[in-house]
């Protein structure tokens, strides 16, 4: 019933490819897999009282930490300024060289591509495959178990790796080791056996339909293309009118093109490039090497698949090729400058020493036995530094006000290393100051010292007199 609405999904086998963009993808994937492997593992020393692990996202503590980099809760902005950087940087590149990212640098491509040789190494190439799933008997059987098993010991590392920039990556690897599961939370395991299980359902099973129609970037990628963005071609020109071709013929008064549908077979989306640019492209490449391999074959120069410009294309005789320095290179790359240098400035200027002060509103003030009128704060002091800080809090305006601090000495209040203390404070005008002030509302400007550095840092309130 459902056929009727809906297409069948029909499984790819994708052929295996030898040439220099199968070697390049195969290089990137290795290095971003080392990267996302031994990045947790990473040593930076920050001091006794912070981590030393590199690169960590600290939920307990709301923290991450990045090599010199460290954001705090309340410093969420930086995360915004980094995916700003992310989405200018994903636009650049891809308005001058199409869907490069997806088909090189994606996690769901690498995976994929992982899982895919994995399948290649137990199974054998795209005709031993297809072959071996229209069989039903012991070889299909243990083939096809080798590798899920694969699939799923690469999936549950993977889950691991994931949840070691969340956690103390050396405990917890220990651990693993000792096959001391008692120790790991719920939570951890839970969250090894979810990646683990979405890796192998994603890279596994779904595989081009996660780029095709779960991934929203295939759907609006086209609107940063134009005539001069490098993309994925099939040049028709010289490529048709095209036929089968036979050892010997003469490829006078016809296209290049010998219709062998290498080009298909290859392609990890299962589209044929030579119908033009599709959404499901994703720009790997393959294609490509396929192409170029039978073109030696049969004699002809390579290049009938090849990366280049719309622009290029349909130019009646081909001149202009690819530029790179064109009028977006220099506005998107503005952009990134600009952005890069704020955040940058800001995260060196970023002050270690953070004050917040409120006041309590019931009651707004009290009358003491002797007259004068008192009002009680709330002050925050966070320390972002790797070592203990003492402060001294005073009262610079007006200089008649006294202050007392709830259980601490206002001569030296002490601040643990990368922690926020709150405060009680209380502020006291004398009855005889307060029936010579008119104003209801008097600014208070409070002094917080650094008693080490002699740094200060002003606090400014209102208080409230009648």
């Amino acid at each position: 019933m459902l056929e009727k609405y809906f297409i069948a999904r029909k499984k790819l086998y994708p052929q295996n490819v030898k040439g220099k963009f199968r070697q390049l993808k195969s290089r990137l994937n290795m290095l971003f897999l080392s990267i996302y492997c031994f990045s947790p593992f990473i040593k930076f020393e920050r001091g006794s009282s912070a981590p030393n692990q590199a690169i960590l996202i600290d939920i307990t503590n709301s923290k991450i930490y990045f090599f010199f980099i460290e954001i705090w809760a309340q410093e969420v902005f930086y995360l915004a300024g980094i995916l700003i950087l992310c989405a200018v940087a994903l636009f650049f590149v891809t308005s001058l060289f199409g869907r490069v990212w997806c088909g090189y640098a994606c996690f769901q491509t690498v995976w994929t591509d992982i899982f895919i040789a994995v399948e290649r190494f137990f199974q054998g190439d795209r005709n031993e495959r297809i072959l071996l799933d229209r069989k039903n008997n012991f070889k299909k059987f243990y083939k096809k178990t080798l590798t899920h098993l694969s699939w799923i010991v690469i999936s549950l590392v993977t889950g691991l790796v994931f949840v070691n920039y969340f956690n103390d990556s050396q405990a917890l690897l220990k651990k693993i080791v000792n096959l001391n599961f008692k120790e790991m939370s719920l939570k951890i395991i839970g969250w090894i056996s979810g990646i683990g299980f979405m890796t192998y359902l994603m890279a596994g099973f779904a595989r081009e339909h996660v780029c095709t129609y779960m991934c929203p970037y295939a759907r609006f990628q086209s609107v940063m293309f134009d005539d001069n963005t490098l993309i994925i071609s099939y040049d028709k020109k010289r490529g048709e009118e095209r036929g089968k071709w036979h050892r010997g013929e003469s490829f006078e008064n016809r296209g290049h093109c010998i219709d062998c549908k290498q080009c298909v077979v290859v392609c990890p989306t299962g589209i044929d490039i030579r119908n033009g640019l599709q959404m499901e492209c994703i720009a790997c490449g393959l294609c490509i090497d396929a192409c170029d391999e039978v073109m030696e074959k049969v004699g002809l120069p390579k290049g009938l698949i090849r990366y280049d410009t719309l622009s290029h294309l349909l130019e009646p005789i081909p001149q202009k090729k690819f530029r790179f320095l064109q009028a977006r290179t220099f506005y998107y790359s503005a952009i990134l400058i600009l952005v890069s240098s704020l955040m940058l400035t800001s995260l060196i200027y970023k002050p270690q020493i953070e004050t917040s002060i409120f006041q309590e509103r019931n009651p707004l003030y009290i009358t003491l036995s002797d007259g004068s009128i008192r009002n009680v704060y709330n002050l925050k002091i966070i320390n972002k530094n790797h070592e203990i800080k003492q402060f001294s809090l005073a009262i610079s305006k007006p200089n008649f006000a006294e202050i007392k601090i709830s259980n601490h000495d206002e001569k030296n209040l002490t601040v643990p290393a990368e922690t926020a203390v709150d405060l009680k404070i209380f502020v006291t005008i004398p009855a005889q100051k307060i029936s010579e002030i008119s104003e209801d509302r008097i600014l208070i400007e409070m002094i917080l010292q650094d008693l080490a550095t002699q740094k200060i840092e002003k606090i400014s309130t209102i208080f409230i007199g009648k």
